[in-house]
């Protein structure tokens, strides 16, 4: 199942920290499958209160993800972003295409 690193980033201090992190990290993401899905963007807020930009990494699996973020490739670039930059990076399954929202209450249990 498709898993994603997702990455919400804010006080970006752009530079040549991030330029140089920018510039090294898709060689890091080809070995393992990943690649882009969300690169920053505007969004259109419709509810809360949303800083910062959000990045989306697509990799086949969770294992593939949590390879790329424990490679040696990406362990050297890392401080680029986190140097120069503040946020939160997560790694989460996907879902199949045809999930529906209640398919999660199988999982609950009544308390």
């Amino acid at each position: 199942m498709t898993a994603y690193a997702v990455a919400h980033l804010r006080n970006v201090r752009m530079g040549s920290g991030i330029v140089a992190y920018l510039e090294a990290i898709d060689a890091t993401l080809a070995p393992f499958g990943g690649h882009y899905i969300i690169h920053g963007g505007k969004p259109a807020v419709l509810e809360g209160n949303w800083q910062g930009d959000l990045v989306v990494l697509a990799f086949p699996n969770r294992r593939s993800a949590e390879d790329w973020y424990a490679s040696e490739a990406y362990r050297r670039i890392q401080h680029f972003r986190t140097d120069n930059a503040d946020g939160e990076v997560i790694i989460v399954d996907g879902v199949d295409r045809g999930h529906r929202g209640a398919d999660i209450l199988s999982g609950l249990v009544a308390g």
